[in-house]
């Protein structure tokens, strides 16, 4: 019998709400444990003891002595019980990392048992994750058997690299009515599996606090007397756990083994609420930026590492990924907080990027010109990355071009200045930037407008085409009819028009989307009402779209760039509808299709079934094209919920299909009735921006490189204008590059300790993203060193640099983990006069 309760700290109330009750369950536990000597507590989600430290010192230390006896059992030992589908992958890797150590600095003891008794669904790599932050087992309670395909309360849950955990569903439910345990007994051991010879029990009043009451534990007592239910004993998760695990092979070898997500549960919230979706991704991918940048400027210039700083950025990212935020299913002033909480983390790692390139930016040595306006452009990601920057100038009545730092012409094209005034001299231009992994270029404008010598990418009214694609637009339904592949030859999307590409229909279902597999409904399109050239040039082509149903428009805006392999779309959709889904559809000519989605820190293949799947930043559809291997990805922005479904007529093709908008009441759940007379408040109204790109490809969805073009897509490089002077750093620099390739750099980040003196150790993880063994090297020359490892598929690996160049693997709690290196690996300290490696000409 396991004493607890399940506080959401924000769901039908605000998080104040949320932190009241957290002091008053918790002082409801202590009480109980004053009361009856056998009484244990179990408790999850760090976040509520951190508001108990800071509001009740008393109280805290009272927690910390019933600890210390054993009888208050902390569990789960991450920051909240999040959404485990929608985060970014590092997002979950930093729940363990700030929830164990909160664990470990004030009670001396980490928790084992991970705990996550409410989210909707849980992707497959957390296995590996819990792992890798020292918890072996795993219990949650959704989905139940009457909504997945497994009936199992005990299995061991392993994750695509192989670890694995030993998880238990719980049976029933995860809190109590205050009352006597029978119901709830009865319920849980009706509803586990008949193998098992023992069962844990939750009690305890929930999700607004409340936790065991003396008529729960009277009644365990008093059924425990009578051999009601056999024995019962209150007791921690960790007991039951270490019970079953004490058994042996003989045992847990015969338990069955799930290597596949643990879905679906109100599917409804992978869409429910675009706001916060849009909210959370812009704010995780500003501070990992951000850490980043602050590593760099702590090894460069000697500057401390922000650690107060960005660990607030990250608790407001993370608390607003609890189970019943991110997914939409909350009150809505609960969406006002979020807003400005994760307005509050993203303002704390703009200060930081923008402290960072400064400091880098007044070392880079810029020759007086007064001629031209130098312009720095940094990049995030730990690859190259070449993409079109846009650019605001003034004091240039006669227009600018841009040369690089020897003075060669850049790609550009003037574009439409954001300063709508009379000042001539205010102007904008977009050019083509191609800096080195994780580092910066120095760019220049000059005076003069754009010279007009490359081919303009807009061919037609309707077509756009560069060295590697054809993009043709329909001007009746405003939706591509050809994207010509001109390295395979071949057009997925041609002949697919018959298949709509918008589709509106009425939404009866609830905020989380209670008992839904699927949004593929049919439905009436958009209304296609203009469509005009909106950019032309050599740098780029872009054409504006414009289409309306009911009172709601969307513009997309098609933008081919000169040299990319792939169209970008970006949406505006000014929404004003209720109770009404939208999809926006991509079909596809392909036969035999399969579907594979971006999960956290990996991918998988899905049944191509119209089901409503989660998504990280892509999907991707692969099959056969008059005979020949071929696909078709789309990378997505600020969206989560998708489909991929088969054809619905003999003549029809499979489609993608992206979730844009649903607008249900807030926080309505079914079975609960709309009154017809009420007055409510529906999501999703007004104004909202997301992008995708499509990326056709010979048959092998690796060979997209998706999972980085998803980061770029959502996090851009950063431009800054600078001003002439003496520096000691070249025009060009790498800081760190993870080489592009199968494996993938997640986090660069100074180490969570604080230096004894001196520099911080440095952090780096990466994952490998494609599914393949092999060896990788990531380069670290800010660092000072180049780290080659082997990763096995899916893997994540975890290096911790330290500031004489020492690398060791560590866990993802940045603790030391047993090395199991292979022959042929190596670390490579490179003591260069200068730490940091130079990528300009001059050094090549």
């Amino acid at each position: 019998m396991i004493g607890a309760t399940h506080i959401d700290p924000v769901w039908l109330w605000p998080w104040q709400e949320g932190y009241q009750e957290a002091r008053a369950t918790f002082r409801s536990a202590l009480d109980r444990m004053d009361e009856y000597p056998d009484f244990v507590f179990t408790c999850d989600q760090v976040v509520l003891l951190s508001w108990v430290e800071e509001s009740d010192p008393e109280m805290f230390e009272r927690i910390r002595e019933r600890v210390r006896e054993g009888r208050w059992v902390n569990a789960g030992g991450w920051w909240v019980e999040p959404d485990c589908n929608m985060p970014m992958g590092e997002s979950f890797v930093r729940h363990g990392l700030y929830g164990q150590r909160f664990l470990e600095s004030r009670f001396g003891r980490r928790a084992t048992v991970g705990m996550n008794v409410d989210p909707f669904g849980h992707n497959v790599m957390l296995p590996q994750i819990l792992r890798g932050h020292g918890l072996d087992t795993y219990m949650f309670l959704r989905p139940g058997p009457h909504e997945s395909d497994f009936r199992d309360t005990l299995f061991w849950w392993e994750a695509p690299d192989g670890s694995r955990v030993l998880a238990y569903r719980i049976p029933f439910e995860y809190c109590s009515p205050p009352g006597p345990v029978d119901h709830q007994t009865e319920k849980s051991l009706q509803a586990m599996g008949s193998d098992l010879d023992s069962a844990m029990v939750l009690f305890g009043v929930g999700n607004h606090g409340g936790g065991p009451t003396k008529a729960n534990i009277d009644s365990i007592h008093r059924f425990d007397r009578m051999g009601s239910f056999g024995r019962m004993r209150i007791a921690s998760p960790r007991e039951y756990f270490d019970d079953l695990l004490a058994r042996g092979d003989d045992f847990l070898g015969t338990l069955p083994v799930r290597s596949d997500d643990l879905q679906h549960h109100a599917s409804g919230c992978y869409s429910a609420h675009s706001g916060i979706k849009a909210w959370q991704k812009r704010a995780q991918f500003a501070v990992l930026s951000a850490e980043r940048w602050a590593a760099v400027a702590e090894r460069l210039g000697g500057r401390p590492y922000p650690r107060a700083g960005l660990e607030n950025a990250w608790k407001q990212v993370l608390f607003n990924q609890f189970h019943d935020t991110l997914p939409g299913s909350a009150i809505e002033t609960a969406y006002d907080d979020a807003r400005d909480q994760l307005g509050e983390a993203t303002a704390i790692a703009k200060r930081i990027i923008v402290r960072a390139h400064n400091e880098i930016a007044r070392r880079v040595n810029i020759p007086f010109d007064d001629a031209t306006q130098p312009v720095l452009v940094f990049n995030p990601h730990p690859w190259p990355v070449t993409q079109t920057v846009p650019f605001q100038f003034g004091a240039q009545r006669g227009g600018v071009h841009v040369v690089d730092a020897d003075g060669s012409p850049v790609p550009a094209q003037e574009t439409q200045s954001v300063a709508t005034t009379n000042d001539q001299s205010r102007g904008a231009i977009a050019f083509r930037a191609e800096v080195p992994a994780f580092g910066y270029r120095l760019y220049r404008l000059a005076p003069g407008r754009v010279p007009t010598s490359a081919p303009d990418v807009v061919r037609s009214d309707t077509v756009l085409e560069n060295e590697h694609l054809r993009v043709e637009v329909d001007p009746g339904t405003g939706w591509v009819s050809s994207l010509l592949d001109k390295a395979t030859g071949m057009d997925l999307v041609a002949g697919t028009g018959a298949e709509p590409h918008t589709v509106i229909c009425e939404d009866p279902t609830d905020t989380w989307g209670h008992r839904v597999v699927s949004y593929a409904w049919p439905g009436s399109p958009m209304e296609t009402v203009s469509m005009r050239v909106r950019e032309r040039g050599a740098l780029r082509g872009v054409l504006r779209v414009e289409r309306r149903w009911g009172s709601s428009t969307m513009i997309e805006e098609f933008v081919l760039e000169a040299g990319a392999t792939t169209l970008r779309v970006d949406v505006e959709l000014d929404w004003r509808e209720q109770a009404h889904v939208m999809k926006v559809r991509v079909p596809v000519a392909l036969d035999a299709p399969r579907a594979r989605y971006e999960i956290p820190m990996g991918s998988m293949e899905r049944p191509v079934d119209g089901a409503e799947e989660p998504v990280q930043g892509w999907v991707d559809l692969s099959g056969e094209h008059e005979g020949k291997p071929a696909g078709l990805t789309v990378v997505l922005t600020n969206k989560n919920g998708v489909d991929v479904s088969p054809a619905t007529t003999p003549d029809g093709v499979p489609s993608i299909g992206i979730t844009a908008t649903r607008s249900p009441v807030y926080s309505w759940h079914d079975p609960r009735t709309l009154d017809p007379e009420g007055i409510y408040r529906y999501q999703d109204q007004g104004v909202q921006q997301f992008g995708y790109a499509l990326a056709p490809h010979a048959g092998r969805w690796q060979d997209v490189g998706a999972t980085r073009r998803a980061a770029e897509l959502g996090r851009p490089v950063r431009a800054m204008a600078e001003s002439f002077h003496q520096g000691d750093l070249p025009p060009e620099m790498s800081f760190a590059d993870d080489g592009a390739g199968r494996v993938m750099v997640t986090a660069v980040k100074g180490a969570e300790d604080e230096p004894a003196g001196g520099l911080s150790d440095v952090v780096v993880r990466a994952v490998e993203i494609a599914g393949e063994d092999g060896e990788a090297t990531i380069e670290v020359p800010f660092a000072g060193v180049s780290i080659t490892r082997r990763f096995t598929p899916h893997q994540i690996r975890t290096f911790r640099i330290s500031a004489s160049g020492d690398v060791t693997d560590v866990d993802l709690l940045e603790g030391p983990v047993p090395s199991d290196e292979e022959p042929g690996e190596e670390t490579t300290v490179e003591h260069a006069e200068a730490e940091i490696h130079a990528t300009g000409e001059d050094e090549a």
